[in-house]
């Protein structure tokens, strides 16, 4: 039973990685400064899904439109940010460089399988520097964090959802 009142969420941004990994974390580091700096409306949700996989599976039933936030290799220099659409995200996860991005493509396939394929999907992604065991990110990615959190927040707002500083 949620003890949330209100409309259910209808979007969902969705921060995946591993802590321990360095620049891998990227993605769950970014939704916890969105989470600590800013309010969002009620149809928003704000998820670190962590290395969770198929577990968020129940997470996107009745999700319209879902941003993924996430450590994304594209072949760039490290600290390269991206912006990928619809079908350019599955493509972009076939260069699979940490073990929860299986778990991500997966859990789109088995989404869309299932019909809770959001009807809007947007990746944004950085090119890691490191994915070794180290709680910090290297100085590249860490750079971009602020501009990965302003993204996001404008994509919110195309979407018509304004976040409000905390």
């Amino acid at each position: 039973m949620s003890l949330k009142s209100g409309p259910a969420p209808t979007v969902l941004v969705l921060g995946i990685g591993n802590l321990v990994m360095s620049d891998d974390g990227v993605g769950v580091k970014a939704v916890q400064k969105l989470t600590c700096e800013y309010r969002f409306p009620p149809v928003v949700d704000i998820m670190d899904g962590g290395t969770l996989g198929l577990d968020i599976l129940p997470r996107l039933e009745g999700i319209e439109r879902l941003i993924v936030v996430d450590a994304v290799e594209t072949g760039g220099a490290p600290g390269t940010l991206v912006r990928l659409t619809g079908e350019e995200i599955p493509l972009a996860l076939e260069t699979k460089i940490s073990p929860h991005q299986m778990g991500l493509k997966d859990l789109l396939t088995v989404s869309q399988l299932m019909g809770h394929m959001p009807q809007e999907m947007v990746l944004i992604g950085v090119q890691p520097g490191n994915i070794g065991m180290d709680t910090e990110l290297t100085p590249e990615v860490e750079a971009q964090l602020d501009a990965m959190v302003a993204l996001i927040l404008s994509e919110l707002e195309q979407w018509g959802y304004a976040a409000e500083p905390v």
